[in-house]
């Protein structure tokens, strides 16, 4: 009969073990998806001061756009940065999420500006920034989702039952989706026939 005991609690623990690895090696994919992100968002970052400075030739009396998106950018670099220390903080990536949305909104606004400058539009710098901007931002997408869907199976993995009796008492909270929001996304598309 002892044996038995013994087995069952063998079995119990190895199972626990198994579900901690589980939890360990769903946690460390999401940070990874994180770390891709950091990639993409601070080569975007590295590019914006280059574009608001070949834009400042052009747009002298446009002061307050170019320094928005300043301002916008280093709110975003300050979010990351707190997001990178730890992706698993809904605080700090919700806070990288509005920042985000702020840059996003900034760089819109500059890049509606620029179609009243002709000699800008068609400045090569601007071209090339604004083509590895675009490109960059692609990426920053697919990143995004990539991390998004590591932190839903994280999550789904944590909630699940027995999982979630394991994930409570050695750390394992959720994790926060990176949800960047564009209002222009989300209306509908209009079609014009006349």
């Amino acid at each position: 009969m002892e044996w038995i005991v013994l087995g069952a609690i063998a079995l119990i623990f190895i199972f626990a073990i198994s579900i901690y690895n589980r939890l360990v090696v769903a946690r460390n994919r999401y940070k990874n998806a994180f770390a891709q992100i950091d990639v993409q968002l601070t080569r975007r970052y590295d590019l914006i001061p280059n574009l608001v400075e070949v834009a400042k030739r052009y747009m002298a009396h446009e002061k307050d756009t170019l320094e928005a998106v300043i301002q916008a950018r280093n709110a975003a670099v300050t979010g990351l940065k707190n997001a990178s220390a730890n992706p698993g903080d809904p605080d700090a990536v919700g806070q990288l999420n509005q920042a985000e949305q702020g840059l996003s909104g900034a760089l819109g606004r500059l890049f509606a500006l620029s179609e009243n400058y002709p000699d800008l539009k068609a400045n090569q710098n601007m071209m090339q920034l604004s083509e590895e901007i675009t490109a960059t931002e692609n990426k920053v997408a697919f990143a995004r989702q990539a991390y998004n869907d590591a932190v839903m199976s994280y999550n789904i993995v944590r909630e699940s039952v027995p999982n979630n009796f394991i994930a409570g008492p050695f750390g394992f909270g959720p994790a926060q989706l990176l949800e960047i929001d564009d209002p222009a996304k989300r209306e509908a598309v209009k079609v014009d026939f006349g």
